[in-house]
């Protein structure tokens, strides 16, 4: 005899609705990340940037290893040597992105550090010898344009925080790279673990190497690192990663690169940005830069 299962237990109605939920996954991880740029730039008026980036690091550290302990047992001696290595990556760029959004808004400070999706082909064609396609190219001019719509004042020099923002771009070029690599040899949350833990000790000797004196934070800032530590960083990768096992990559880089725009619509939000026109193109022609490197434009072609 043959039953007729009912909508909601039916294999269609469960593979949509784990789509429906990767979706959801990615783009929430892409609005918690969007809101970090302006709770770090009100959080880093209060605190000296290493200080504010070991007690991230080292908040995330101890929540990711309590909850994914047992992953960590019997780990790879390369394999955390490389973790390692990728903190010390991480540590390098989150440096060089906070101490940017010292000198420059939230906005900028999101589209500019966004590159680093459009330079990651590049990289691959200089390590790996991976030629860089046609669509990459076409996004490599679109972002300089719009780079320099964002960043060129009339006398075509770029501001200092603009300048380091544009470099931790780079710096999350050259993670990324070593991610793929690490990451096909190893557990992902494992991996978070060794690099949050190593950034944190690195950020901590940095801070105790140029602010020794400077007091820890007052009472009314803590919910703010909470914030960042717990939520953009240990919520917001693990939504990422489960994400990403239920979405089509071309989906899932569209929903990460909306970080930007929620960066920008947060700022404005809070009053930290105003918009010009020539600012919004710019904007614009890097947000679509990412868009074409990362998907080649396949969601606009039939399969």
């Amino acid at each position: 005899m043959f039953v007729r299962l009912p909508s909601f237990l039916s294999g269609d109605a469960i593979l949509k609705s784990n789509a429906l939920a990767g979706r959801l996954a990615l783009l929430l991880a892409a609005l918690i990340w969007g809101s970090s740029f302006v709770i770090m730039k009100n959080t880093v008026d209060d605190l000296p940037v290493f200080l504010l980036l070991a007690i991230r690091f080292s908040i995330s550290f101890l929540v990711l290893g309590a909850v994914f302990f047992r992953r960590l047992q019997g780990l790879d001696r390369r394999f955390v040597l490389g973790g390692m290595l990728c903190g010390v990556m991480l540590i390098t760029a989150y440096s060089l992105q906070t101490f940017g959004l010292v000198g420059t808004t939230p906005g900028k400070n999101a589209f500019l550090t966004a590159v680093y999706c459009v330079l990651v082909p590049f990289m691959a064609w200089l390590f790996f010898r991976r030629r860089p396609s046609v669509w990459n190219w076409l996004a490599a001019g679109l972002c300089v344009t719009g780079i320099g719509l964002v960043s060129l004042d009339g006398g075509l020099t770029m501001a200092p925080g603009d300048a380091l923002s544009l470099l931790s771009g780079v710096c999350y070029a050259l993670h990324i790279m070593a991610l793929s690599r690490l990451g096909e040899k190893g557990d992902v949350f494992s991996l978070s673990v060794i690099q949050f833990g190593t950034a944190a000790l690195l950020a901590w000797l940095l801070h105790l190497l140029t602010d020794p004196g400077a007091p820890m934070p007052a009472l009314q800032i803590w919910p703010q690192l909470g914030y960042l530590s717990v939520c953009c960083t240990c919520v917001a990768i693990t939504l990422q990663a489960v994400g990403q096992k239920l979405t089509p990559p071309s989906q899932a880089a569209i929903l990460l690169s909306l970080e930007s725009v929620f960066g920008v619509l947060f700022s404005l939000l809070s009053g930290a940005e105003t918009i010009s026109l020539q600012l919004a193109a710019g904007f614009a022609l890097i947000f679509f830069s990412v868009i074409i490197s990362e998907t080649q434009l396949s969601f606009l072609r039939r399969r």
